[in-house]
Order: C-alpha cells, then sequence, then structure tokens
C-alpha cells in the first residue's frame, strides 16, 4: 500500500513557524543553540517528560540544524509540524 499520497509537502522556500516536541527535559539555556527557539516543559500529564521547542526558523537548513542538535542530545522527536503563526502551546 502506498501512504506518500497522504503525507502533506511542505514549502521550504523563506522562514516559517515550527512546534517542535521531544521526549525529554531541554533546558531553556540551549535556545541559542536551538536558533533562538523559546524552550517550555510540556505540562500536559504523561509517562515521560516532554519539551516544547517553537519559533521562527529561517529555512531548511536552519531547520536540519535544530533537528541535528537534538539528535545529538538523544531527544527523540514526538512531534514536528508547521504552524501558520505562532501560537501558544496547546499540547
Amino acid at each position: 500500500m502506498d501512504h506518500s499520497k497522504n503525507i502533506k509537502r511542505s514549502d521550504f522556500r523563506g522562514a516559517a513557524h515550527y512546534r517542535i516536541v521531544v521526549e525529554g527535559v531541554l533546558d531553556e539555556r540551549w535556545s541559542d543553540r536551538m536558533a533562538g527557539l523559546s524552550i517550555e516543559r510540556d505540562k500536559t500529564k504523561g509517562d515521560k517528560p516532554r519539551t516544547i521547542l517553537s519559533g521562527k526558523i529561517r529555512d531548511q537548513a536552519e531547520l536540519s540544524g535544530v533537528l541535528d542538535s537534538l539528535y545529538g542530545l538523544h531527544l527523540t522527536i514526538v512531534r514536528l509540524e508547521k504552524v501558520e503563526q505562532e501560537e501558544p502551546n496547546s499540547l
């Protein structure tokens, strides 16, 4: 079965707002390393702590750098979403 039809393609030309949810705790002091994204603890109850990174990312290269940094810290990415505008965290 081909699931590729269900994948929404993103346009990477120019800046966009993103929300990234990772499993684990990331201190706010990492914001500079994460392209200046805001870093907040996910307040929802669950088995494992989660952190939400959100904000404006300039381009695909900057997004790749953030994801690479998260990978280097061994943080599991739970969700990555491009949002129309920066919204208060609603997860």
